[in-house]
């Protein structure tokens, strides 16, 4: 996969907001990587802010209906991970500035 698709699924990926947060996964840092095959299938490695997260299936519902708009993506598997774990240092300045939480 080249960086321009990279790139691509990566800006698709910041349409998907964190329900509960209202900032997207990506700038949250849950988004740990994304790779495309040969057969247009997109596999996104990515996190959750907590184990427990209620809204895990419609996270990976909003990554799917996101990359399909990609005409490249064909099929998207979501893999949620536990490790490494998520903390706020992972966020963004964006996110963290957007949450209050932003070092100064």
């Amino acid at each position: 996969m080249d960086q321009a698709m990279e790139e691509s699924m990566y800006g698709a990926l910041e349409t998907v907001n964190d329900p509960e947060l209202n900032v997207d996964i990506v700038n949250l840092g849950l988004v740990y990587g994304v790779d495309l095959d040969e057969q247009g299938v997109a596999t996104v490695t990515m996190t959750l802010t907590s184990m427990g997260c209620p809204l895990a299936g419609t996270i990976a519902d909003e990554v799917k209906r996101a990359l399909a708009d990609l005409p490249e993506v064909k099929e998207t598997e979501v893999n949620i991970v536990w490790s490494p774990p998520w903390t706020k240092d992972k966020m963004s300045r964006y996110a963290k500035i957007a949450l209050g939480v932003a070092d100064n």
